[in-house]
């Protein structure tokens, strides 16, 4: 287990690729499948038949010939997936052993309300024993978001404390955490926001040891190259840019312009698919996304 987790970690940190983010959550799953085509009354009869639905699409994204760790470094999981199998493996071995894809867990329950200008998460109820569950079934590391809406000062800071709070949890239990303290992309203030968010971020990385690592998952900033210390930090395995809700081609415009950061894309990487599609049509869809954002992450 230590010399997978030291060889993920190498290709993580310094390998050319991107994330997929296949996290979709109970709440965002339905807008998923909307997107992927598949009909409504296909799920009619409760959460799991939903999530059935949806893991078939993991699924078929997943197992396609597109799919390897070629380009696509990493793979951000649902609990609900992680728990499943595809062809007879876990999610997470079938991912590394077959396709040498890293698979990271989201381990977020959702957001709070709005105050002070952001969404902090909620109260992650057992995260020690689901960070037990995901070491033994060969996860990397975690994912989990809040939210910045302005550039209220004592909200973002709340948010980067919560964060690497949360942050150094996750690392005890021998996993590397990707912060998420995303910036709506819609904010007059985005600018701002992300220049408070950069300052405060970079004073809890100053703080951590020589073995505390994280990853950092951050909306695409406005100013060009605005997260280069970030990036270059010592205890910053890799930074990864959301698409935050532009299309894939506007979002790879504005990443190929960052230097060193890299895709971790969810809609904007299943645009186009759809449930209806013959294979052939699938595969040639999700060969040219896969492409695409591979060579906006490597620019």
């Amino acid at each position: 287990m230590a010399s997978a987790f030291q060889e993920q970690y190498e290709r993580v940190k310094s390998a050319d690729g991107f994330l997929a983010a296949l996290d979709q959550s109970g709440g965002s799953t339905p807008k998923a499948l909307h997107q992927y085509g598949v009909p409504d009354d296909s799920y009619v009869d409760g959460e799991e038949s939903m999530f059935d639905m949806v893991h078939q699409m993991r699924s078929r994204i997943i197992t396609a010939k597109p799919f390897t760790g070629d380009r696509v470094l990493g793979a951000i999981l649902f609990e609900n997936t992680m728990d499943r199998q595809i062809e007879g493996k876990s999610t997470s071995d079938y991912l590394w052993q077959v396709k040498k894809v890293v698979p990271f867990l989201k381990v977020d329950k959702g957001l709070a309300p709005e105050e002070n200008g952001v969404q902090l998460m909620k109260p992650i109820p057992g995260l020690d024993d689901l960070l037990k569950r995901g070491k033994k079934a060969g996860i990397f590391g975690t994912k989990m978001r809040s939210v910045v809406k302005t550039d209220n000062e004592v909200g973002i800071k709340k948010i980067v404390d919560q964060q690497f709070e949360i942050g150094k949890q996750i690392i005890k239990a021998g996993l590397v955490p990707i912060l998420e303290p995303e910036v709506d992309i819609t904010s007059p203030k985005k600018k701002e926001s992300e220049a408070l968010l950069k300052k405060f971020i970079l004073e809890h990385l100053n703080k951590l040891g020589p073995d505390e690592m994280v990853m950092l998952k951050l909306s695409i900033p406005t100013v060009e190259n605005l997260y280069k210390e970030c990036i270059e930090h010592p205890n910053c395995v890799r930074v990864v840019a959301l698409s935050g809700g532009y299309s894939r081609d506007e979002a790879n415009k504005l990443l190929a312009k960052q230097k060193g950061m890299i895709a971790s894309f969810s809609r904007a990487l299943i645009e186009g698919l759809q449930y209806s599609q013959t294979n052939e049509q699938f595969e040639a869809t999700l060969e040219s996304t896969i492409q695409s954002v591979y060579e906006a992450s490597k620019t």
